[in-house]
């Protein structure tokens, strides 16, 4: 059976292949609708045939005839027609039972980022858009990285799809005047792409590696663009340095493995010294923006060799410099937590009380999986317990759910 293989290619290739179709059919919708029905066709023909030597081409095109028969159907004005079959002229109309891959264009996935990222759409349905169709994520996911309830962001997502649809918004990579007031949305998206790659919202695993890949491949393609802009140097260090220490994360049983507790031996030192260098580059630009202060944090950690050479004292700054100009509540949270390290448990704690009784974290398992890190050293068990237990009831990936649980069973021994 190759069931589990089919579903591994849709999910790795999924962004790039809708990418392409949605330039090719002009349509979000479309696109979505027309690539789920070539790959239920995958899941039925593969299983007999055996899967082609290029899957993506052969979804490309399955998808492609499959968007074609619908927009025949529903019968488009002449001119919408035209349009559609120009641009498939321009790819080619070959026959779907050919395995070849199509050739090149210019990448889907930048063009899609900077539709998805135009003016006309509001900040928080650019990056949701971005991430529903690039990045394959879930509406729940993408609710779950926005801290909303995932009806809120369904709606989002159709009225953002609609605002293209309606504005006829051009698919295309905009003139290097325009790209600067996009940039900001384009790198929201890249770091949240990353953010679910680097701790996956739910799924067997911890990690999703193609997504935290696609992201630094997306963060490469908009230094390429824009080669002196600085943030997007810190954008692209900060991942390379996030992602180094990917392999050390989990274990072999896939468990969770503490910053504190990993083995650095198994850090990619080759993603750190890029990192690093890319750091310098956007000081060298004058860089000083969120993404550097960030870069800066992950810089201290890659650099020291040993956990407890690590100058939290540094990062604490760091993340205090950041509050003032970007004081979101997981930033605060970090804040926090560096402070404790620091200074000790009970000034971390008291910042996270104050946090608390703001209540925009209320729904966010690491503030309380935090907060019961540090009860426990201040040795208040029941109240270490009560929070372990409230993370545990909000987190959803399976590897972070064992290891509260763990916490929790710890907690019982010792009481």
């Amino acid at each position: 059976m190759h069931t589990e293989r089919i579903a591994e290619i849709f999910r790795a290739q999924r962004g790039s292949i809708l990418a392409t179709l949605i330039r090719l059919l002009g349509d979000i919708d479309a696109a979505e609708d027309a690539l789920a029905l070539a790959f239920e066709a995958a899941l039925e023909r593969w299983q007999h045939t055996g899967i082609p030597e290029h899957p993506r081409a052969w979804l490309i095109r399955a998808a492609r005839n499959r968007g074609v028969d619908q927009i025949r159907h529903q019968a488009m004005r002449a001119r919408r027609q035209d349009e559609l079959q120009a641009s498939l002229a321009q790819e080619g109309d070959e026959p779907a039972s050919r395995d070849e891959e199509p050739v090149a264009v210019e990448d889907d996935r930048l063009r899609l980022i900077f539709t998805c990222c135009h003016p006309a759409l509001a900040v928080e349905a650019q990056v949701a858009l971005t991430l529903r169709t690039l990045g394959g994520l879930s509406t729940e996911e993408i609710a779950r990285a926005f801290l909303v309830p995932a009806a809120t962001m369904a709606q989002r997502l159709v009225r953002a799809k609609h605002k293209i649809r309606a504005a006829n918004i051009p698919y295309h990579v905009p003139a290097e005047e325009d790209l600067p007031e996009r940039l900001e949305s384009a790198m929201s998206v890249v770091y949240l792409i990353f953010n679910e790659g680097y701790t996956a919202t739910a799924g067997p695993t911890l990690l999703r590696a193609d997504l935290a890949s696609e992201a630094i491949r997306l963060a490469r393609l908009l230094c390429e663009v824009l080669p002196r802009h600085a943030e997007l140097h810190s954008l692209l260090a900060l991942l390379l340095l996030q992602d180094s220490r990917r392999l050390a994360r989990v274990n072999p049983a896939g468990d969770l493995v503490l910053l504190d507790e990993q083995d650095r031996r198994a850090w990619n030192r080759e993603q750190i010294r890029e990192g690093l260098a890319r750091l310098d580059q956007a000081l060298a630009l004058g860089a000083h923006q969120a993404y550097t202060s960030q870069a800066a944090v992950a810089a201290i950690h890659a650099r020291a060799p040993r956990p407890e050479d690590t100058d939290w004292a540094q990062i604490a700054a760091l993340y205090a410099r950041l509050r003032t100009s970007h004081d979101a509540p997981v930033i605060a949270l970090n804040h926090a937590v560096s402070v404790a390290m620091s200074e000790g448990p009970a000034a971390g704690l008291r910042m996270l009380d104050e946090q608390a009784q703001e209540g925009t974290l209320a729904s966010y398992h690491l503030f309380f999986s935090a907060r019961a890190a540090l009860l426990l050293r201040l040795g208040r068990r029941a109240e270490a317990a009560a929070a372990y237990r409230e993370a545990l009831r909000l987190v959803r990936n399976p590897a972070e759910r064992r290891f509260l649980e763990r916490k929790l069973r710890e907690l019982s021994g010792a009481t």
